[in-house]
């Protein structure tokens, strides 16, 4: 690594498929096609690298083989790029891509480690980790691959869209921070996701706080799709005069990731042999950014921070596109005392309009407070964020995170969930984007408090890792009873958060009957069901026994959650009326 400029090939993927016409995994090619593998290496050898990549970035537990299959892949691709080197200069780097999670709470770091120790059993001693969306699940591997070989070398690159995002939603910034200060890591790096005039911009962004080496491997540009293949258009000399910008910026470790090809590689070889050293400004590019002066002030956290007792409450977005009545049963919540209106997110995985949309909506006509629901299961990264500048711009100011209702079974064949995050993964997004996106006007986060958990000491243990992510409030499922008291009681002494209690008046016998027996996570008490059953004035009953429910829980809670549970008002606002006076 001591070259002036060290340059590594350029994508073996897209490449591959352009060859060969062939789009399943091109590792499996270090198995039976071991020829083609070893001809695009000396392709990028001849093309005059310091180093190559070996064919192994997807070889993981997501092509789907037992173990034994991915390390036979592992020592084909190793042996393959050591055969293509022989008699060159160039040196191999094993490379490995992040390794897919099966579900969002999986432990990956023991298969890095197990993928890890085949490459060092083979000898290898540099090692390129790139594409990685996240880092800390990388540190055991790090530590281990210094323990056995102190020598080895180790490149950490993170692949961050233009924004500066990955898709596990962490800031490209506080990534590379955190790899220049792991003693492991001898040098970070960016690559794929961006074409490079967009590194080159993150790349400069970043450029004053840069220690280690950096590395920088961008795509050729944007694919466009033609025929159901992604094709990168041929643009080997552009692509090769902004690798030369990125070393005159002071960036010594270059390649290319998809759609580069042998003539990107061997054009940049050419173009940056010339070059003398010269550097550019350091800030070129950087545009200083205008102060925007803030008058944020979040009336609801006001509320909670000064022990005012607020009330939410929860109201239906519209199936069809009356929206009357809601608009008109949030002036009445309004003018009964209601602090604040939350809209859910499709519970129930039925689809009602976007509680985004209808939250600015109540907002703009009621002026209330409002509080939309937002779940992991519908939307993907790029629409959770472009949903959340909307929001901010119209002045919403809070935001409520859950996993979302699982899609009923029989939709499941046309209907998918995304779940790109869990609610902990999606609650830190939000804060990073309160962080670099919305310093000004911050999101505040709240969080799910399931008080009727089976395992409550497991659900305290998910509740402390919201509140590190950033949550700074709950909301609980519907209290019925004394258990759910103390269980709230119990979170306070534990959890330094606001908890709003929830409360789900049943307005008819039906309605409680339904509840109980067909919405997950709720049990009306068969005392309720009775009286309600019983009583000429259902409602009545329904509204006694939730002043009871409230009377108890003032005390041990900083604020009511009430679920309404009619396109109608009148209960709700008749309990948060009467609330407020207790």
């Amino acid at each position: 690594m001591n070259a002036d400029t060290f340059l590594f090939d350029g994508a073996f993927g897209t490449y591959y498929a352009q060859l060969t016409n062939k789009f399943e995994p091109c590792e499996l090619a270090n198995l039976d096609n071991r020829q083609t593998v070893f001809n695009i290496h000396k392709s990028y050898i001849d093309a005059g690298v310091n180093a190559i990549k070996t064919n192994t970035f997807g070889a993981n537990s997501g092509l789907g083989f037992d173990f034994e299959t991915v390390e036979r892949i592992i020592e084909e691709g190793y042996n393959i790029a050591l055969d293509a080197v022989e008699g060159a200069k160039a040196q191999v780097f094993a490379d490995i891509g992040p390794i897919p999670y099966k579900d969002k709470d999986q432990d990956i770091s023991q298969e890095y480690i197990k993928i890890a120790d085949v490459f060092l059993d083979l000898g290898a001693q540099k090692f390129l980790f790139e594409t990685m969306p996240e880092f800390n699940v990388l540190k055991p591997v790090l530590k281990h691959i210094k323990k056995k070989s102190p020598t080895s070398y180790i490149i950490v690159s993170f692949a961050s869209s233009l924004d500066g995002y990955t898709k596990s939603g962490l800031y490209y910034k506080q990534l590379l921070d955190k790899a220049q200060k792991d003693a492991n890591v001898d040098a970070i790096g960016l690559n794929c996701l961006c074409g490079p005039a967009h590194i080159i911009e993150l790349v400069e962004n970043y450029q004053s706080k840069i220690v280690k080496p950096m590395s920088v491997m961008p795509n050729s540009g944007y694919p466009e799709n033609v025929g159901n293949r992604l094709v990168y258009i041929d643009n080997a000399e552009y692509f090769a005069k902004k690798l030369l910008k990125l070393r005159k910026i002071g960036i010594t470790i270059l390649g290319g990731c998809c759609g580069t090809t042998p003539l990107h590689i061997q054009k940049s070889r050419l173009i940056l042999s010339n070059f003398k050293g010269e550097k550019s400004h350091k800030y070129n590019n950087i545009a200083p950014k205008e102060e925007q002066k803030s008058d944020y002030k979040n009336i609801f956290y006001e509320k909670l921070a000064n022990n005012l007792f607020p009330i939410a409450v929860e109201l239906k977005a519209p199936v069809d596109t009356r929206i009357d009545y809601l608009i008109n049963g949030a002036k009445n919540l309004l003018s009964a005392g209601a602090d604040l209106i939350t809209i859910a997110d499709s519970p129930l995985s039925r689809t009602r309009a976007d509680s985004f949309i209808i939250s600015s909506k109540i907002k703009r006509e009621v002026k209330i407070d409002v509080l939309p629901h937002l779940t992991c299961r519908d939307k993907n990264i790029i629409s959770i964020k472009a949903a959340l500048l909307g929001l901010n711009i119209e002045g919403v100011q809070n935001v409520f995170v859950i996993t979302g209702d699982p899609i009923i079974a029989t939709d499941r064949s046309s209907i998918k969930g995304v779940f790109d995050f869990n609610s902990i993964g999606l609650i830190k997004y939000i804060q990073s984007l309160n962080q670099n996106v919305f310093s000004n006007s911050p999101f505040l986060i709240g969080a799910a408090l399931n008080t009727n958990a089976v395992n409550f000491d497991y659900e305290l243990k998910r509740a402390q890792q919201k509140m590190q992510a950033g949550a700074k409030f709950f909301l609980t499922q519907p209290i019925f009873g004394q258990e759910g008291i103390d269980r709230i009681k119990k979170a306070k002494d534990l959890l330094n958060a606001y908890i709003l209690a929830g409360i789900i008046p049943p307005y008819s016998y039906k309605n409680a009957v339904f509840l109980n027996n067909e919405v997950s996570g709720i049990s009306i008490p068969q005392d309720l069901i009775l009286a309600m059953k019983e009583a000429q004035n259902q409602a009545e009953v329904s509204f006694e026994y939730a002043m009871d429910i409230i009377k108890h829980l003032k005390p041990v809670c900083d604020g009511l959650y009430i679920i309404n549970q009619s396109k109608k008002t009148e209960l709700v606002s008749k309990i948060v009326a009467s609330a407020e006076l207790l």
